[in-house]
């Protein structure tokens, strides 16, 4: 059992300052006070914020972050689509261990900048042949192992891929992440489950690449079908030339087709869903539907802005990830969600926030309960008894925290923290990042190092 002090601790609608939170030897809470009766107490001078849940990741792709930017002169223009060529050429090449270590540096990475749990959208499946390996959750079950090393909560969510686009049959780059049939997925799904068990903040999720990686009645039966606990994930409406080929082939467009044909609640999960008709936002948001919105990620594919002030507007959730992890910060994450509608709208404040005016507030609070259902963790509640302290710890000493008020600190972390006055963080209770760096990272950083020099890729 241990205590530890902050400066102050953000609730619901409210700091509590100062704060002591015990935990015991599990990281989970005992008590959570404003004045202190505990012997020993480690005492840190920060502002805790709830962990950040990042609901979108491609752990693989973090090996060639930074690398899809130089053109040849005079070249066409590039796209998603090029883009997609020189990802499956990595996917292709990794190994387990190449996964596991490259999993490792990015997972510890995302707790350095403030996030504690990761919902790994997951379909580098089989072996470099496209053969499944005799653990069918080989792959799925490296990145749980890099998680438990480093002490990020994960949720892996294995993905059913089985087409190469609409009506189309997969090609020889997407190989490795196939499945033949949903019998073929769901005994994927069980695999994966068998994996979790390996690690105590591991879970599952279900999850299908996109309405072109699918059939789509495919879709609709394993919605219907599949295990109801789990929280379910889809890529979708993230490219123009998506829906282009959706309506060629179902004579619709991708949401309107799951909006008229699966029955979608909270547990459902529309990463991107960038463009969107009104039909489809309202739709989307009535049925307590999730959206998934990676703006680094969005920005860098120039797959175009989600309209989120519309989506807010019809009482819609939604939450951030990292996607392919060009950037990583969740403060970088939620402002440049928040810059996007204000370039396109010319307008300030959009954050459609109902606490006290208070953007900052809002977009902590919308990300993470969206995010922990990605998770597949429904309470709505944060830093509360019985559940696991985690905690993103902004240093209370930088000059322009220590002169700002409580009731402008929310927004003014939010909007004006950069990496330097992240001080650590706190995972299922325990001190993981300390100024800055994870306690692992030389030997992190050196594996890692050593498997991109082995992959010849950067």
């Amino acid at each position: 059992m241990k205590t530890f002090q902050f400066k102050g601790l953000l609730q619901k609608n409210q700091w509590i300052s100062p704060a002591f939170v015990t935990v015991d030897d599990t990281g989970e809470i005992l008590s959570i006070k404003d004045h202190n009766d505990a012997i020993d107490t480690i005492e840190l001078d920060v502002y805790a914020l709830p962990g950040f849940q990042n609901a979108h990741s491609h752990a693989f792709q973090y090996a060639m972050a930074g690398l899809a930017e130089r053109h040849q002169p005079g070249a066409i223009a590039d796209d998603f689509w090029s883009w997609r060529e020189a990802m499956y050429k990595l996917a292709l090449s990794i190994s387990p261990d190449d996964l596991e270590s490259i999993a490792t540096l990015l997972y510890s990475e995302m707790l350095r900048h403030g996030y504690t749990n990761v919902a790994e959208f997951h379909y580098v499946h089989h072996d470099q042949n496209g053969q499944p390996f005799g653990n069918l959750s080989e792959m799925g079950e490296r990145l749980i192992k890099a998680a438990k090393i480093v002490g990020i909560g994960i949720t892996l969510i294995p993905i059913f891929y089985q087409k190469g686009g609409f009506g189309k049959p997969a090609t020889e780059g997407q190989k490795r992440f196939l499945s033949a049939d949903i019998d073929a997925y769901l005994k994927l799904l069980e695999a994966s489950s068998k994996s979790a068990e390996l690690y105590d903040h591991a879970k599952v999720g279900i999850g299908i690449h996109s309405m072109r990686g699918v059939e789509p009645e495919l879709i609709a039966k394993i919605a219907k079908e599949g295990p109801q606990d789990l929280p379910f994930h889809i890529h979708i409406s993230e490219q123009l030339k998506e829906i282009e080929d959706s309506i060629d082939y179902l004579g619709t467009r991708p949401v309107e087709w799951m909006l008229n044909h699966v029955d979608m609640s909270d547990r459902f999960h529309l990463v991107h869903a960038t463009h969107l008709i009104d039909s489809e936002t309202k739709g989307i948001a009535e049925l307590g539907a999730n959206v998934v919105i990676c703006p680094s990620t969005e920005g860098n594919l120039g797959d175009g802005i989600f309209p989120l002030k519309k989506f807010q507007n019809y009482g819609g959730h939604w939450s951030i990830g990292t996607d392919s992890h060009i950037g990583l910060n969740p403060f970088e994450e939620l402002r440049l969600l928040d810059y996007g509608q204000r370039l396109t709208s010319h307008k300030r404040n959009i954050f459609n926030s109902n606490i006290e005016g208070d953007s900052g507030a809002y977009g902590i609070q919308q990300s993470l309960i969206a995010g922990r259902k990605a998770m597949g963790n429904f309470q709505p509640n944060y830093f509360q008894v019985g559940e696991c302290l985690n905690a993103a710890l902004i240093s209370a000493s930088h000059p322009l925290i220590a002169s700002t008020s409580i009731e402008n600190l929310t927004s003014t972390l939010i909007y004006a923290v950069d990496s330097n006055m992240q001080y650590g963080t706190i995972a299922n209770g325990k001190l993981v990042v300390k100024d800055g760096k994870h306690k692992l990272s030389s030997e992190i950083s050196a594996n890692f190092i050593e498997t991109i020099q082995r992959l010849k890729n950067r």
